[in-house]
């Protein structure tokens, strides 16, 4: 089973994140609100979905790049998606905040189906880095 970790530090988005996933049928890894958390947790991750902007500052992309040299695959979910510029090598890509539930099932979805190798169409309203 798939494990999907949600580094957010808004806790109502990370609940939402987190009942998206249980109900996809997918085992969460943990919520992290910060870089020292999510890198502690992401030993036991397959996918993680990562703001950019946490309690300890725009550590995101760090930890998105971390996480992903470790196997994960990662997607971004943020209200400030050019703070990524051209991407983060070894990471899937961006979908922009607010999402529509859809697009929140939509991103994770697609994650959890790259990650297993499987030929996935990227959601329309998510930046896909090469």
């Amino acid at each position: 089973m798939c494990r999907i970790l949600i580094v957010e530090d808004q806790p109502l988005i990370a609940l939402c994140l987190e009942e998206a996933v249980i109900e996809l049928g997918y085992k969460p890894a943990g919520m992290a609100p910060n870089k020292s958390k999510a890198l502690s947790l992401g030993a036991n991750a397959d996918v993680a979905l990562v703001d950019v902007n946490l309690l300890d500052g725009p550590t995101g992309p760090e930890i998105g790049k971390s996480l992903a040299e470790n196997d994960v695959s990662v997607v971004f979910m943020t209200a400030n998606p050019e703070q990524l510029g051209s991407g983060i090598p070894g990471t899937l890509g961006v979908i922009s905040k607010p999402l529509l539930d859809i697009e929140m099932v939509q991103a994770i979805q697609y994650a959890v189906d790259r990650h297993e190798n499987r030929i996935a169409a990227c959601p329309k309203r998510m930046i896909e880095f090469a």
